[in-house]
């Protein structure tokens, strides 16, 4: 498993590349329905790789992550995504909305799998 710092940077580092190549190829992506619903996606990934480095950050300092932490990282996907299209602000929050849904489930079952493995030692 990554260390905190380590995650932390390589999620900075995703985060750079995808948002330089939304810019690069906003043009394009805000030419047709199906473009403008992918630049929402791709927007929705700048709130995954933003929510880990966000994570990763209050972890090192020794900070709570909490709903703080969603909001941000939210609110700069959406900032990005409006620099495509309009309706890749929607989409990329739904698209988020889902992403934050499944980490959650993800999150609950390493937490009873780590417990439970706890208890038998």
């Amino acid at each position: 498993m990554a260390s905190s710092g380590s995650s932390m940077l390589y999620s900075f580092l995703m985060f750079t590349v995808i948002l330089s190549l939304q810019e690069m190829y906003r043009g394009k992506l805000a030419s047709s329905e199906l473009f403008t619903i992918l630049g929402g996606f791709i927007s929705s990934l700048l709130f995954l790789v933003s929510l880990t480095f966000i994570g990763n950050f209050q972890e090192t300092c020794g900070m709570r992550t909490g709903w703080g932490a969603v909001i941000l990282a939210e609110a700069v996907a959406l900032i990005a995504a409006s620099t495509v299209h309009r309706v890749c602000i929607t989409t990329c929050f739904l698209f988020s909305a889902a992403l934050l849904y499944e980490i959650n489930k993800v999150s609950d079952y390493m937490v009873s799998k780590s417990e439970s493995k706890a208890k038998r030692h």
